[in-house]
């Protein structure tokens, strides 16, 4: 074999290597680039579960602590209960106290929390704690 042909095959092998290589290299980095595509953005932690770390928190410790009463009542029920809407006890009549002397305020809780005829479980409140909705309740008793 002649200098020359020894030089091309030496040339076309560190030709095909470095395809080789190359190739490998951007198949790992497609590989790569693919995994950090479709990962998840993020996960759910159900209460409980040791595999989240520890990192559940309350929504109400999320937004700085518990609400109160009128700021709930003002936010979420009363588009309802402003107007009566569907039968909906009227904040700032006797409706409240009048259900109140009438069912009690356990069974007031109960219907608020579970929801009651026309009334969806927390109201529109979803992410109110129990505490939260009986401060409500007690908010719009005041006001009647």
């Amino acid at each position: 074999m002649n200098k020359f042909a020894a030089k091309a095959v030496k040339a076309l092998a560190a030709l095909g290597l470095g395809v080789a290589l190359a190739s490998s290299v951007q198949a790992a980095t497609s590989d790569e680039a693919i995994i950090e595509r479709i990962k998840p953005v993020g996960n759910v932690c159900v209460e409980g579960d040791d595999s989240c770390g520890g990192a559940s928190a309350a929504p109400a410790a999320a937004s700085g602590g518990a609400r109160t009463g009128e700021s709930i009542y003002n936010g979420k029920c009363a588009a309802c209960h402003g107007s009566g809407v569907l039968g909906a006890p009227k904040f700032g009549t006797n409706e409240m106290t009048a259900r109140l002397e009438e069912k009690g305020m356990e069974t007031l809780l109960t219907h608020a929390i579970n929801g009651f005829n026309a009334m969806p479980p927390k109201g529109t409140c979803a992410d109110c704690s129990d505490d939260e909705i009986k401060a409500t309740i007690e908010y719009m008793l005041e006001g009647s």
